[in-house]
């Protein structure tokens, strides 16, 4: 229960930063009107006509395994990172399990399985789980089940997968199914107004389309819904293809939602907004900009581990095929790539505040792929690991860039009151990024300034990377000044990070320089001059079976004895050395 003491220290906290009161009143607002839609008075507006069939079952581009339909069966689920065994019990039942692995539960993705085993067998598990869920959690609008997020992923999921769900079904069930789906979209059309204005009510909308075209509905519905799906993709995804969130995980999950949407309207021969043409056709390119050498997604911003394939099986949609893109303004990143070597790199700010509460503090970092190998990374996230790492992973620190004074460029809500109501947000950093491309003729580069530590130590960082050699040297060079261009004072201590991916060993030659090796022989040799690189342990949350220990090379200083570093990166082999 609330008390007046935590009533107390809420506002003391949101009162110390504009951005934070702003985002804390918004959400007060908007779970109040979320509250108004599931009150008893309202729920009767979600009944009425229940559909007679389903038309048409999207097609699902997410990757699936028939070996996990069986553990399904078995009564074992994997899902949110976690394995839960039922002993028989109902999935549903299970109240002690991780909310992530609840979440993913009453999302029904784990349906295309089922799917994918194509046998009776899976076909009437399914029908079992759908019609035990619809018994426990469908005539209650409470709780995780009915989160309109987690509601929005189970409609697409339900419509996507309604074959194997349907088949061999009985006359009841099918009626049980129809009348609980429609009541969940009736539900979504009444909340997707008041969701956060992130990638979570871009879905709904996606899912309300997607609803509109499977089932028999009026025209005058499919085309609020189309209207709406394009109003909503014309705000929340950019010029330059990415999405306002800054995450390259946000550009690929909806991409696996958009491209089924536009087929869908295909195969119903109905007309796709151009907004939905427009948004597939840069975000399919923006895809391929956030791409490594290794086929995985750029840690930024609350990216975790990649599956390539899941990548592939996207871009196999691009019909351009072309080379990425270079530079992305709009969502604040550049891109170096010569030969076989590429440097991604964030240079952005968190501008939508409720879009940007996955936002990490790794403004100026940067990662570097060469063949099919990662060398320089972030650390990344757990997506499914412990809470008390999430801090940790946003952090400055876990990434490969320049921090001051031990601090990072970013601040979150730390307060648990806080965090529960509105998440772990950011409430203040950088409000100014600017970047200058200085490409030539053999190189190609950048210079970014970000004025995040102003506030604090009246510093600017100012960073330029410069990639030449056909590939085979990076340069780059840190340097701090104040915003009049004076240079720093004396007490401001600097550490700049390059985090190296786990796989990559760390060596001395003969010269005493450090060595990133692959174990294919590619290697890069880093040199500085003027600050001694210091080798420490770190930790990569990013791996797809969890966080794995990593080393660090740190170039630590004080910026008033030495206010600008330059550093290089040159590529070699083992056999050279």
């Amino acid at each position: 229960m609330e008390t007046s003491r935590d009533r107390d220290s809420l506002v003391t906290a949101a009162g110390q930063s504009p951005r934070l009161w702003g985002l804390v009143a918004q959400e007060v607002w908007r779970r109040t009107r979320q509250r108004l839609r599931t009150a008893p008075t309202y729920r009767w507006r979600y009944a009425g006509r229940t559909p007679e069939r389903v038309l048409i079952a999207p097609p699902d581009l997410r990757l699936a395994d028939p070996q996990i339909a069986s553990e399904i069966y078995h009564g074992r689920f994997a899902l949110g990172g976690k394995v839960v065994e039922t002993g028989g019990r109902s999935p549903f039942a299970i109240d002690n399990a991780s909310p992530i692995w609840r979440e993913a539960l009453h999302e029904f993705r784990w349906l295309r399985h089922l799917r994918e085993a194509g046998t009776d067998l899976a076909a009437a598990n399914g029908r079992a789980l759908v019609s035990d869920w619809i018994d426990t959690h469908g005539a209650h609008i409470a709780g995780t089940a009915w989160e309109p997020a987690i509601t929005a992923k189970r409609v697409i999921a339900w419509l996507q997968h309604s074959t194997v769900v349907l088949q061999g079904a009985e006359f009841q069930f099918y009626r049980n199914f129809l009348k609980s789906l429609t009541t969940q979209i009736r539900y979504l059309r009444a909340i997707a107004p008041y969701m956060r204005g992130g990638e979570d009510r871009l879905r709904a909308r996606i899912a309300l389309a997607f609803a509109a075209l499977s089932l028999p509905t009026s025209p005058a519905t499919l085309r609020v819904a189309t209207r709406n799906l394009a109003r909503e993709l014309d705000r929340q995804i950019l010029p330059d293809g990415g999405h306002i969130s800054r995450q390259p995980a946000a550009v690929m999950e909806l991409l696996a939602d958009l491209l089924p949407l536009r087929q869908t309207y295909a195969n119903q021969a109905e007309a796709p907004p151009q907004a939905l043409m427009g948004a597939v056709d840069r975000m399919l390119p923006a895809l391929r900009f956030f791409r490594h050498r290794d086929g995985s997604l750029a840690r930024f911003n609350g990216m975790g581990a990649t599956i390539p394939d899941r990548i592939a099986a996207i871009l196999r949609h691009d019909d351009t095929a072309g080379q990425p893109l270079l530079h992305a303004p709009h969502s604040g990143f550049e891109r170096l790539s010569m030969n076989e070597t590429t440097v991604i790199a964030d240079t952005g700010k968190p501008d939508a505040p409720e879009a940007a509460i996955p936002a990490h503090a790794g403004c100026l970092s940067f990662e570097l792929s060469s063949g099919r190998r990662m060398f320089i990374v972030n650390a990344g996230v757990d997506r499914h690991g412990p809470d008390a790492f999430r801090p940790l992973s946003r952090a400055t620190a876990a990434h490969s860039t320049a921090t001051l004074n031990d601090t990072s460029s970013c601040r979150f809500t730390t307060s648990p009151r806080l965090t529960r109501l509105i998440g772990a947000s950011v409430i203040s950093g950088p409000s100014s990024v600017t970047s200058k491309r200085t490409d030539a003729t053999g190189r190609q580069g950048f210079v970014a300034v970000h004025d995040g530590y102003v506030p604090t130590f009246g510093l600017l960082h100012e960073r330029a990377l410069e990639l030449t050699q056909d590939g085979d040297v990076l340069d780059g060079t840190d340097r701090f000044y104040r915003p009049d261009g004076a240079a720093p004072g004396e007490g401001d201590t600097v550490a700049i990070r390059f985090h190296v991916h786990p796989d990559i060993d760390l060596l001395r030659d003969e010269a005493g320089r450090l060595v990133l090796a692959a174990r294919d022989g590619l290697s890069w040799v880093f040199s500085c001059d003027g600050v001694e690189p210091v080798v420490e342990e770190s930790i990569f949350f990013a791996g797809i079976s969890g966080p794995r220990r990593n080393l660090q090379i740190v170039l630590a200083f004080q910026a008033g004895a030495l206010p600008e570093v330059a550093w290089r990166l040159t590529r070699t082999t083992l056999e050279r050395l």
